[in-house]
């Protein structure tokens, strides 16, 4: 699925928001509810998790590096993900491990091991945030591809206002022109042009546009001009032509 590159960059960026605040934000929320009940030995343990965790992703994501990667560095970049899941689940970099482990699945073909990397994720995202939303996104499409059409919609339809609502109306065009529904996979597409306002980033606009394109008739009085320039063309080919006379 080629949307995966585009929210494989939403994803790290989010990853990389949870480096430079994840830990602060720990301790700020730590601060606020823990009153005199030992608050100091948890926030060293949730550090220390979150430290051993973060190394763990990050040896995970260099075994994912480049297009050459071997099957060895896949799968330790897989064993290392279980890993993630397994012992650290509480942790964001589990939840980050169990989306690249819904790729790799789906980059080879296994869609319901996908379905279930990434519902996992959203039992533990949290509501409405904006790994829940992406992950979100990816389940409605890996839906549509194992022929679970009428799912996937519901995901996107559910959704209402959300971060990423120009992928979502995407998606919803993607799907809607797999059934076969081309009219209402336009209206998604406009609406996704609509949504996606000043931040064009957020989706790859030539892609859209293309899409958008492919989708919209010619007009009727377009249509008339052209076939009426078609004819005026072949009269005065016609014309220029020298006429061949035969002799008596």
């Amino acid at each position: 699925m080629d949307s995966y590159r585009t929210e494989d960059e939403q994803v790290e960026a989010i990853r990389r928001w949870w480096d430079d605040n994840g830990k602060s934000t720990i301790v700020a929320i730590v601060v606020a509810l823990s009153a005199g009940f030992g608050w100091q030995a948890w926030k060293g343990h949730e550090a220390e998790q979150a430290e051993v965790a973060s190394g763990i992703y990050l040896s995970m994501l260099q075994n994912l590096e480049g297009e050459n990667r071997s099957i060895k560095q896949l799968k330790e970049a897989a064993d290392l993900a279980s890993q993630l899941k397994t012992e650290f689940a509480s942790t964001s970099y589990a939840q980050f491990a169990a989306l690249h482990l819904a790729g790799l699945a789906v980059s080879k073909d296994q869609l319901t091991e996908a379905e279930a990397h990434l519902r996992w994720v959203l039992s533990k995202a949290g509501k409405g945030g904006d790994v829940a939303q992406i992950t979100e996104l990816r389940l409605a499409r890996v839906l549509a591809a194992a022929g679970k059409a009428d799912q996937a919609q519901e995901i996107l339809q559910r959704a209402g206002a959300v971060s990423y609502s120009a992928s979502y109306a995407v998606a919803r065009g993607d799907i809607l022109l797999q059934l076969g529904r081309k009219d209402e996979a336009r209206d998604a597409y406009k609406d996704a042009q609509t949504l996606m306002g000043p931040d064009a980033n957020q989706l790859n606009l030539a892609t859209l546009n293309q899409k958008l394109q492919s989708l919209s008739p010619i007009p009727a009085r377009l249509s008339v001009a052209a076939a009426e320039m078609e004819a005026v063309s072949s009269e005065t080919d016609a014309l220029e032509s020298p006429s061949v006379q035969q002799e008596p």
